[in-house]
């Protein structure tokens, strides 16, 4: 179904742009002391997990990060300590590669990457039976969540989901980001993808990992490539087992997937999101009975940010997915 929202945009932080980098440019960092987990996959590799308030506690929520984010984005912590506020443990997520420290396989992470999630969730299923689950995912992590609801349909672990500004069609969110002042986040974005690939070659050298260097070596100078159409045609599918980027695209899209979600779902998104084409938004009928989808006229990319005032602003996120969760 589809919800009207609460949330009131800060007067201070007009139009989407505003909203969406006021956190990760402006925002205070918060410091929180968490326990990193080492999870060691199936195919040789590792994913990081950052478990904040482990405790004898049988709700936990697990935190999906965004493109080129990671455990430390604001939104991440900032949702942590909300959660402890309303005793929720929380674990967040690092997909491969994005805890700081290259992983060891040529392939990475991508927005349909849902046997990564599938992996998480069955360990901390067997790590801690009885566990209620809340799954939260933001921009790509969000569509990755979603996608997973609707491929998994039956989890008994997952109780409830939320995610945030997610690109529910891939094709048409790549090509609004070739469209005016999305330009800087995409060259931003591409900035970080491929400086990703570059410190995986050298660690591959150190390592003496050359086949794996060979790997990444053969998709030539990746420098070249100013479009996410160009990177994911050229890059993202062949590491991944695409046949390129219109198959990934069809493939990962979580909208194919919405109408399947049998699990309380809350999917909170901005009409003025700068990253987001409102043509790939869902309409109501390609939602599940269990689905809300929240829309707000205002809010930019994971921004929805308030308040009267710049020195006390409100992260209306951090109020409303707890609030949601509560309810379970």
């Amino acid at each position: 179904m589809l919800s009207s929202s609460r949330f009131k945009p800060a007067w201070w932080l007009p139009g989407p742009h505003l909203q969406t980098i006021w956190s990760p440019l402006l925002r205070r960092p918060l410091a929180l002391t968490r326990q990193r987990e080492r999870v060691t996959t199936t195919d040789g590799d590792f994913i990081d997990l950052d478990w904040y308030n482990p405790q004898k506690c049988h709700n936990l929520a697990l935190i999906l990060h965004g493109l080129t984010g990671n455990s430390n984005s604001h939104y991440v912590i900032g949702l942590q300590q909300a959660l402890h506020k309303i005793g929720w443990n929380s674990v967040a997520m690092n997909f491969r590669g994005c805890s700081g420290e290259p992983n060891l396989l040529p392939r990475g992470y991508h927005s349909g990457d849902t046997n990564d999630l599938t992996f998480i969730i069955n360990h901390l299923e067997q790590k801690t039976p009885y566990l209620k689950i809340a799954v939260i995912g933001f921009s790509l992590g969000g569509n990755v969540l979603l996608k997973w609801l609707g491929e998994a349909q039956q989890n008994r672990s997952v109780i409830a989901s939320v995610a945030v500004s997610v690109p529910f069609q891939l094709d048409l969110c790549a090509k609004q980001m070739n469209q005016g002042f999305a330009k800087v986040y995409r060259n931003f974005f591409l900035r970080d993808l491929i400086q990703y690939i570059e410190i995986k070659k050298s660690s591959f050298i150190a390592q003496g990992a050359t086949e794996y260097h060979k790997a990444l070596s053969t998709l030539g100078n990746i420098k070249r490539y100013k479009t996410f159409w160009d990177f994911d045609h050229n890059v993202t599918a062949p590491l991944h087992g695409f046949s390129g980027a219109a198959d990934y695209y069809r493939r990962s899209s979580s909208k194919h997937y919405l109408s399947a979600i049998n699990c309380p779902t809350l999917i909170i998104h901005s009409l003025d999101d700068p990253l987001i084409s409102t043509a790939c938004l869902p309409k109501e009928q390609d939602l599940s009975e269990f689905t809300e989808l929240e829309l707000t006229t205002t809010g930019g990319h994971v921004g929805f940010i308030g308040g009267e005032h710049p020195m006390k602003p409100n992260y209306y996120l951090e109020q409303r997915i707890p609030q949601f969760l509560e309810e379970f």
